[in-house]
């Protein structure tokens, strides 16, 4: 996890703020103190000015951009090519709460209209496609209404993970905690309620798995499982098939109560 370089990103720091710490450990936390206000307002500020950004901009000066959101140092004129060429590509209109708590491996795309609410951690590892309109919702509020009260309540947040070599299809949104293997293909318009185990493909609403993928060796070649790696992929799909029985069984036995 990369840590947050407010100075050398000149942008604020609200850290002396106790709620700060609070929502970063995936606690209820109040949003409206003065310095997170600030924090937000901030970057939806710097989030404007990339989303305004003319399509000649340069690629060393969208980079640098980015990094302001990021909360990352910029990049130097005289850094290699490859350091540009490898950095994430993000494709104008971006949202975000923070950003300084998104952290981007090399070579993710993200396409247009891209939405990050990030009070907890995201992070998307290395060469991760993303289609248009892709969110992501680390936020989340309290199920007693009157505990959530509005706008004058608490809320939480809980960190996301998505591995590397994954691809996800437009419209798909990632909810709070959730955390997405590697080699990972998510269906267009998918909503991803629960951990994804590595190199499978999902899809609905709830997001289930519709098929299983070979996992890659390095230079490219396909890696026969195992016995042993069958046997673990099939206690896997047990595991997560006797949950969701188990989910179900709470679920009738509470209907049976209220009849």
């Amino acid at each position: 996890m990369s840590t947050i370089d407010f100075k050398g990103s000149g942008r604020f720091d609200p850290s002396d703020d106790p709620q700060y710490h609070v929502m970063l450990r995936g606690e209820l936390y109040t949003a409206v103190t003065p310095a997170l206000i600030a924090s937000r307002s901030e970057c939806a500020t710097l989030c404007h000015q990339f989303n305004s950004t003319a399509p000649s901009l340069s690629q060393l000066d969208r980079a640098n951009l980015l990094n302001r959101i990021l909360g990352l140092p910029p990049v130097t004129a005289d850094a290699p090519e490859e350091v540009l060429n490898n950095r994430p590509w993000i494709e104008p209109p971006f949202h975000c709460d923070y950003g300084m708590h998104i952290t981007l491996g090399d070579n993710v795309f993200i396409n247009f209209n891209c939405t990050i609410l990030d009070p907890a951690r995201v992070t998307i590892g290395s060469r991760t496609l993303m289609g248009p309109n892709v969110s992501f919702f680390t936020a989340g509020h309290p199920l007693d209404a009157q505990v959530r009260n509005g706008t004058s309540g608490p809320e939480f947040g809980k960190e996301i993970v998505v591995g590397e070599d994954c691809w996800l299809g437009g419209n798909v949104v990632i909810l709070p905690g959730v955390k997405i293997g590697n080699g990972v293909v998510v269906g267009a318009g998918a909503v991803v309620t629960k951990d994804v185990e590595d190199h499978v493909v999902v899809a609905g609403n709830p997001a289930r798995v519709v098929k299983r993928l070979n996992a890659p060796m390095e230079g490219g070649a396909i890696q026969s499982q195992s016995k042993e790696q069958k046997v673990a992929a099939l206690l896997k799909r047990l595991e997560v098939a006797e949950k969701e029985m188990n989910d179900i069984k709470q679920k009738l036995g509470k209907l049976a109560q209220d009849s």
